[in-house]
């Protein structure tokens, strides 16, 4: 099984050994909270005010606890990162090949952008973890379409792509996105991957933002 460690327990690792205080910890969670939750809401424009803000602390409280807005993002990425992976391997788990698939699919549309989001703040440091995350789709792909639940004429580096499609931004044309815009635009990309039904589309569709 991996070994994972989380944000909070990263921060708080002085290499000492020694237990954080209870507000200490609560203060880094929050602060973590607030880091992901930013990441979701606002892209790449991520700053320790921002985050000092959502968790309810002072910049001071921030400097004091993660030294560094680096050091946050740097331990919250690589805990974005691990639960990816994790997602991955559950549905390798999963005995229903084209089931540990898609759940895989669901969660990783959205835990990407955050990674994304937070690797552009850092500039871009993420190359050298790809490679489980490449390694988890292969097999993913490659098991569904061993079962017969994928089409078989597209490749996993097909898939990759497509996953990335799904996420959108809120309006575009005059449109506006509806509540579940990307759990319909999966539903879409994976009945264009999946033999041989496709399934019904969540929520409702884009709205005329002149309307």
């Amino acid at each position: 099984m991996r070994s994972t460690k989380s944000a909070v327990d990263r921060l708080l690792d002085d290499g000492s050994g020694r237990r954080p205080r209870a507000d200490a910890r609560r203060n880094v969670e929050r602060l973590v909270e607030a880091a992901r939750e930013a990441a979701g809401e606002m892209g790449g424009e991520i700053t320790a005010h921002e985050i000092a803000r959502r968790a309810g602390v002072g910049v001071g409280t921030f400097y004091r606890r993660v030294s560094t807005l680096e050091a946050l993002l740097e331990a919250v990425m690589a805990e974005i990162l691990e639960e990816i992976v994790a997602k991955g391997d559950e549905g390798l788990a999963d005995p229903d090949p084209w089931e540990g698939f898609s759940g895989f699919a669901a969660a990783y549309t959205r835990l990407r952008n955050e990674l994304c989001d937070i690797n552009d703040v850092l500039g871009g440091t993420l190359d050298h973890a790809r490679a489980e995350l490449r390694e988890r789709i292969r097999l993913l792909v490659e098991r569904a379409q061993g079962a017969g639940a994928m089409r078989a004429d597209i490749t996993w580096q097909d898939v990759a792509f497509l996953l990335v499609s799904v996420s959108t931004g809120d309006h575009t044309v005059g449109l506006h996105a509806g509540e579940h815009q990307w759990d319909r635009n999966l539903r879409i990309v994976l009945d264009g991957l999946r033999t041989p039904e496709p399934a019904p589309l969540p929520g409702a569709p884009p709205t005329d933002l002149a309307g």
